[in-house]
């Protein structure tokens, strides 16, 4: 299976920003949990902190043989129609996860835009949340 797992602002700062919310993992240890955690997948990972860069990475998964998509938009997730409207676009499984709990934060944070257009979305497992996304696009493949 090859899925794409895209990150957007400020998860290039993980093990440096607010470890209580976010752990003290970095993105790159986050990439090597999955590789590790599943061998037999091929994990193509992208981190943007710009939203088109981020927007030009989704419309390039129409062209692509990717199986299912990972995505974790920071910041972006709650407020960019721009990215739920590629989201949108696309006819792969899609997984939204977040590090933190997202319904135990600020108010602005329990609703996610790109969420809207996921099939489902994990919160607040910390980078097992990237683990069960992986989980649940295994489901998601294997029933389409």
């Amino acid at each position: 299976m090859k899925l794409s797992i895209l990150n957007g602002p400020n998860l290039n700062m993980l093990g440096k920003r607010d470890p209580e919310q976010y752990g003290t993992e970095t993105l790159e240890d986050i990439e090597n949990l999955l590789i590790d955690t599943f061998p037999d997948h091929e994990m193509v990972f992208f981190q943007s902190n710009l939203e088109g860069e981020l927007i030009e990475a989704i419309q390039s998964l129409l062209e692509s043989d990717v199986d299912g998509v990972i995505v974790n938009f920071g910041g972006y997730s709650h407020s960019s129609v721009a990215l739920r409207d590629a989201l949108d676009l696309i006819e792969l499984p899609v997984v939204e996860v977040h590090l933190s709990n997202i319904h135990a934060r600020e108010e602005f944070r329990e609703r996610t835009l790109t969420g809207a257009v996921a099939d489902g979305i994990i919160t607040g497992f910390g980078k097992q949340s990237y683990v069960l996304g992986v989980h649940a696009l295994e489901k998601l493949v294997e029933e389409n």
